[in-house]
């Protein structure tokens, strides 16, 4: 896929494409779809991120609990999105032993308890191992930063996901 294609979308097939750039948030791509023509993927991806940063506080949070526990219930169950079950399954998360499960539930049980969502993080960037630490890290920081924190994963992940629609290694990554 390339810009120019991007550009001739109509509003349908922009939002089928792009409507989980940002985990199971459609309205974000129906914004983003207004916006353009559109530079680059760098000024696509602008523009996702700048709706993410203008929106206040408890819409930020909205955005972070459209995510899905790391190793949690949806993995399970097979209900994740197709991006999620990707990027769980190259983390290595879909093969976790039961202590290895059962202590990622844990972790992802207090964190939920104490910041109000999901603890997200971009799994493929991390290997299976680090999540745990980095949960178990994440845990300790104050809910301002933790926040700031959980909204630069989101960006990670969709910058992974923007590259995976034009097939391109991303920047900054």
């Amino acid at each position: 896929m390339d810009i120019e294609k991007v550009n001739s979308m109509d509003f349908g097939e922009f939002v089928d494409v792009f409507g989980n750039v940002i985990e199971r948030c459609p309205l974000i791509a129906a914004a983003v779809w207004s916006q353009r023509p559109f530079s680059d993927v760098e000024d696509l991806e602008k523009h996702f991120f700048d709706f993410i940063d203008a929106l206040p506080q408890s819409g930020q949070e909205g955005i972070l609990r459209c995510h899905p526990d790391l190793a949690g219930r949806e993995l399970q169950r097979g209900t994740l999105t197709a991006e999620s079950q990707r990027e769980q399954s190259g983390a290595g998360l879909t093969s976790l032993r039961a202590d290895e499960r059962l202590q990622l539930a844990e972790l992802n049980a207090q964190y939920r308890a104490r910041f109000g969502f999901p603890f997200v993080l971009a799994a493929r960037l991390r290997g299976r191992a680090a999540v745990p630490r980095e949960l178990a890290r994440r845990l300790q920081c104050p809910p301002p930063q933790e926040l700031r924190t959980a909204l630069d994963e989101v960006k990670k992940i969709g910058r992974l996901r923007l590259a995976d629609l034009f097939g391109a290694h991303p920047a900054g990554l």
